[in-house]
């Protein structure tokens, strides 16, 4: 192709592709912010410079180390690249996507947590709630709802939240509201 044997176009290819690989993974923050392209999941430049990268190295190591035509040796390096591509898209993209999401939380999103008493609620008064949850723990400060002393140690359920104060009522895990 080109006048050049097909074991020089992929390892330029190689090297091309695994460079602009790695330029990206460097700078993709900022050529995503310049560009603004609408991200669609497999038409990603992280996919297509994988696929690249990978068609070129398994399509010279056939042209290498094996006598098979060369239209073979393409077809069977872009189903390798494929799968590869493939692979890595489900089990490594689309992980690292969704674990990119925020860890930060509003007060709505309190509401109704069960937290446990830390420092005593007292009557007419605000004590303070620690809230457990999958990303650490949160620390609020809290009064009864119905102005009631609650005491440390106990366990509470946030009833509403305001002004970055929760309102608290103990938690009974064995009562069901009827309505």
């Amino acid at each position: 192709m080109f006048g050049y044997p097909m074991e020089t176009i992929y390892i330029i290819l190689l090297v091309v592709s695994g460079s602009l690989t790695f330029v990206y993974i460097l700078l993709s923050d900022m050529l995503d912010g310049i560009f603004d392209v609408p991200d669609h999941p497999l038409l990603s430049p992280q996919l297509i410079l994988s696929f690249l990268t990978v068609f070129s190295a398994s399509g010279y190591l056939f042209e290498k180390y094996m006598s098979m035509s060369k239209g073979f040796i393409g077809l069977i390096s872009a189903g390798i690249a494929f799968i590869i591509v493939l692979l890595l898209h489900f089990f490594v993209f689309i992980p690292l996507r969704s674990a990119e999401a925020s860890l930060n939380y509003s007060e709505a999103d309190l509401e109704g947590r069960i937290a446990k008493v830390i420092v005593t609620v007292p009557q007419d008064g605000f004590g303070e709630i620690l809230i457990q949850g999958a990303s650490g723990t949160i620390s609020k400060p809290a009064k009864g709802v119905k102005n009631e002393e609650i005491p440390s140690g106990t366990e509470v359920i946030i009833v509403k939240m305001e002004n970055g104060f929760a309102t608290v009522a103990k938690h009974d895990p064995y009562y069901i509201p009827l309505q």
